[in-house]
């Protein structure tokens, strides 16, 4: 009789540890179940903005897997399941479904319920018109109501923020963007490198406010307006982009532990508190490989890599996962913004005693015709000059050199050293010493 595996959550982390237990277990050694309360499993979250700005035509081009490929490595998926007991003693978990409650034993199970969007309580929140993005039933329906629309209002200044702003900009609508932060991605980036991307996306044509908190939305059945402290904005549709929070309360009345961060406590092999247990993705924690405390960051990158330990795992061979630096990168129009590492915040918080240094230059040599301007920021450890973070703010191409600055933190590399580093040079590309280099080495200095 084969072992049964039961995944509670169908998206990166979940079908990641599924696909991965499935290639090293046959299904007469392991059955797998996979429970996912929506219509939709393994999809890319990180493209929905994208669809919502028609850069993406079509919504079934975010789909990375459907349920019939899975069901034919003999993965069962059943969709429309939302679990909403899992009882450890007994292992067994108990689902709503369109037919009724459904109770499944399992012999291992991977929680892998992902984050929600953090929705702020104020009246009106739940007026028509109002959006938050998440699944891909949000990006449809936000689509859907774009075209009716001639003024939009985003609330939040994020990742999520940004995009939606950068979506309904390019739809053509009259867009607003509030923070109560400082700046533009104050969590992500520290307020020097912040004030770039406000002034950035106020050049590019959308209104920025900023400290600002919005006390409620006016309308009677749907959103007319959004009320701060400084009057009504007009809005036809509003946009949350206030953040996510791991969905990890059913871990929690399960009797399986969470950490500090509020996600899932996780050792590196993505096991939980409760044996036969996993879990993997935004719901739980990961080392973080400069503070060394645990963080829960919402990437795609990060859920992929744990929900694949998972299964390797699951599947009898021995993997680990070695943590994250938090490195992530977005954009606004032809604006590029990218971190890695720690910021200065992160660094105070961390008991990291740090210097940094801020370079200003171009994405290629500065004669060439689309040179572009770029601001780089790293942070180095005082008395090592040890890289720690970096941030990145620039025009096309500028973004990705972070993943060069994180190899180079990942791999505890000094400023010196790293600004050694033999990377290729041809004035279309970067000058002959290229702006990562030379931001690294000058941090280095300093320390």
């Amino acid at each position: 009789m084969s072992a049964r595996l039961v995944v509670v959550g169908g998206d990166a982390a979940g079908m990641s540890a599924a696909s991965q237990a499935r290639r090293r277990k046959g299904p007469d050694d392991l059955s797998i179940a996979v429970f996912e309360k929506s219509g939709w499993v393994s999809y890319s979250a990180c493209g929905e903005p994208y669809y919502v700005s028609g850069d993406v035509p079509e919504l079934n081009q975010l789909i990375a897997r459907t349920p019939a490929q899975f069901e034919a490595q003999a993965i069962g998926v059943n969709l429309h399941h939302e679990v909403v007991e899992i009882d450890t003693s007994a292992q067994t978990v108990t689902a709503i479904t369109p037919d009724g409650n459904r109770v499944e034993p399992y012999d291992q199970l991977v929680y892998a319920t992902g984050a929600q969007p953090v929705l702020p309580p104020i009246e009106g929140i739940s007026l028509k018109g109002v959006f938050p993005l998440k699944s891909l039933d949000d990006a449809s329906a936000i689509n859907a109501a774009v075209p009716s629309a001639k003024t939009a209002v985003v609330i939040g200044g994020g990742y999520i923020g940004l995009e939606l702003a950068e979506a309904f900009y390019q739809r053509g609508l009259d867009t607003t963007l509030i923070t109560s932060g400082q700046e533009i991605m104050n969590r992500s980036l520290d307020p020097d490198m912040g004030a770039l991307i406000t002034n950035g996306v106020t050049d590019r044509g959308v209104k920025v406010i900023t400290g600002l908190r919005v006390r409620h939305l006016t309308g009677d059945s749907h959103v007319t307006g959004v009320a701060t402290d400084e009057g009504i904005i007009d809005a036809d549709i509003v946009g949350l982009g206030l953040g996510s929070q791991p969905v990890a309360a059913l871990a929690q009345t399960s009797g399986i532990e969470l950490g500090s961060t509020g996600a899932v406590s996780v050792d590196d092999h993505q096991r939980t508190s409760v044996d036969g247990v996993w879990s993997a993705g935004d719901c739980a924690e990961a080392f973080h490989r400069i503070t060394g405390q645990p963080a829960n960051v919402h990437l795609g990158t990060v859920a992929n890599k744990q929900g694949r330990v998972a299964g390797i795992n699951l599947g009898g061979d021995d993997a680990t996962f070695p943590g994250i630096l938090g490195t992530a990168i977005t954009k606004f129009l032809d604006l590029e913004i990218a971190r890695t590492g720690v910021t200065e915040f992160e660094a105070i918080a961390a008991g990291l005693d740090y210097v940094t240094a801020i370079t200003g230059s171009t994405t290629t040599a500065g004669y060439w015709p689309e040179a572009s301007p770029m601001t780089l920021k790293v942070l180095a450890e005082k008395g090592t000059g040890r890289l720690l973070g970096a941030q990145i703010v620039g025009g096309r191409s500028a973004g990705k050199r972070i993943d060069t600055l994180a190899a180079g933190i990942w791999n505890n590399m000094d400023g010196v050293s790293f600004s050694m580093m033999d990377l290729s040079y041809a004035p279309p590309f970067s000058g002959v010493w290229d702006p990562v280099l030379v931001a690294a080495r000058r941090a280095a200095e300093k320390a």
